[in-house]
């Protein structure tokens, strides 16, 4: 999608601190991290948020999981706990319309959220 921040990040015409990244998803830092280890991990189809995932493309999110598990281990958090946390919808918190999960490692993450 020709405007999205994402999107374009994933076409390298924004630069991003990747992490990781394979055919189907891109891990970057978080310009604005909450946590010692923030990072967003967003799949390479633009899709606009958790509300249009499907049968078709819905395979993703486990992709997504995974890729999150492999990067908390890179960054030596998996062993203490990390959140996977996807905000959806402007109520919810999403500030950019592409599917993304946001991984937070690092430090003691209280409960309830804000």
């Amino acid at each position: 999608m020709a405007d999205c921040l994402f999107c374009k990040i994933i076409a390298k015409e924004i630069p991003s601190n990747i992490v990781y990244e394979d055919e189907r998803c891109l891990a970057f830092r978080d310009i604005e991290p909450q946590a010692p280890v923030h990072v967003l991990i967003i799949p390479k189809e633009h899709i606009a948020s958790a509300l249009q995932l499907n049968e078709g493309n819905a395979d993703i999110v486990a992709h997504i999981f995974i890729v999150a598990a492999h990067i908390a281990r890179q960054e030596g958090i998996a062993d203490g706990g990390f959140r996977l946390v996807n905000n959806c919808g402007v109520d919810g918190g999403q500030t950019v319309g592409h599917l993304h999960f946001h991984l937070l490692g690092g430090r003691n993450l209280g409960w309830p959220p804000g």
